[in-house]
């Protein structure tokens, strides 16, 4: 069943063979077909959801367990209209509606039987290229469904770290840019050091015919994209999706420890990951975690920016010994001052003055932003 489905899916998208959706080496196709996608996906301007945004904080729990288990995952690709900001609409398309994708979270050793579903209501084929598969195009070929239709394989997450999915159909870069993307972390075998809070982020560019804060609907401007000229850089689908101006800012305690996940979809865009007024206390560069459990001496102390490439993925660990406000951003900051890149996590207690004080000179901070 699943074979004469990827046919018909091969089929919708123009090609006649497998090969040329094999994963990230995916052929673009023709400028004609791209504009026959781009006018595909122009729908109405009102919004089909309210929120793309996904909750940094709804991620799968750390894994206990010692031995190896079999995960059932389903992953659906949602086209869906939403704002980016207040008065800008814009067409995504998501995995499960949010950006980025759901968290997979499993235990190396584990084997994961994944469905791929693509509604009837979408107009494009889509499909998922998870980094954590040995297999062609990292499934790609295996899942690719057209519109009403699903396919579904079968895989064991035979290495340990953070590492990317996404959509890689011909015009993967389009796809992915709309909010075609997630992490899957496979733990090693030990599993990671206790922490008191993680969360979950994704960095993605969005390429289309309007200016920041122009309100109305936006389409994709493929133009733009081909030449790396993004309207707006966010984290998690929207313009300051999770900082105090919009959803957030997310709050923690005083004292704890927090791990974050980033990935970052691009398309194009490496990101300089930087929590201001912190640092990242432990640092695991492109995902990559110990299989020996010597996290210790793995990972990087005290790190203020990591470099996040396209297609990849960070962990980062903050301490939290003081009040504050903590802005997580791309150090690239006019991404920040200027295209929406922005998250803020809000440190809850009581001042510690041997660490920081604000109040030395006697000078009032009341209300003040914090920089």
């Amino acid at each position: 069943m699943f074979e004469t489905t990827r046919r018909r899916a091969l089929q919708a998208l123009g090609i006649g063979g497998a090969a040329t959706v094999a994963g990230c080496s995916a052929e673009a196709p023709r400028a004609s077909e791209a504009e026959t996608q781009r006018q595909q996906v122009e729908q109405t301007s009102t919004p089909t959801t309210d929120q793309v945004a996904a909750d940094p904080t709804d991620i799968p729990g750390p894994i206990d367990r010692d031995e190896p288990t079999t995960h059932e995952v389903t992953l659906t690709a949602e086209e869906v209209t939403a704002e980016i900001e207040p008065g800008v609409t814009f067409d995504f398309m998501t995995f499960d509606g949010e950006i980025p994708g759901p968290m997979i979270r499993v235990r190396q050793g584990d084997t994961v039987d994944l469905t791929f579903e693509s509604p009837s209501g979408n107009a494009l084929p889509h499909n998922v290229d998870l980094h954590a598969v040995y297999g062609t195009g990292g499934g790609a070929v295996a899942t690719t469904a057209a519109p009403g239709e699903e396919n579904a394989m079968r895989f064991r997450a035979d290495y340990p770290g953070a590492f990317i999915y996404h959509c890689a159909v011909p015009n993967l870069d389009m796809h992915i840019s709309a909010g075609m993307f997630g992490m899957i972390l496979v733990e090693p075998e030990g599993g990671l050091p206790e922490v008191d809070r993680e969360l979950y982020f994704g960095q993605h560019e969005v390429y289309t015919d309007g200016e920041v804060g122009q309100e109305g609907k936006h389409s994709f401007d493929m133009a733009a994209m081909r030449n790396e000229n993004p309207t707006y850089v966010l984290l998690n689908g929207e313009k300051y999706a999770w900082a105090a101006a919009n959803r957030g800012p997310i709050e923690v305690q005083q004292g704890e420890r927090v791990r974050v996940f980033m990935v970052d979809g691009g398309p194009n865009y490496s990101s300089n990951f930087h929590p201001i007024g912190n640092v990242w206390k432990r640092a695991y560069r492109d995902g990559g975690i110990p299989e020996d459990g010597d996290f210790e001496a793995y990972a990087d102390k005290n790190i203020q920016t990591v470099k996040v490439p396209p297609g990849s993925c960070m962990i980062g660990e903050m301490d939290t010994p003081v009040p504050e406000r903590i802005k997580l951003v791309d150090h690239a900051l006019s991404r920040v001052a200027r295209r929406g890149m922005l998250a803020e996590v809000d440190v809850v207690g009581e001042e510690n003055e041997d660490i920081y004080d604000p109040d030395a000179h006697g000078t009032s901070h009341e209300g003040a932003q914090y920089a």
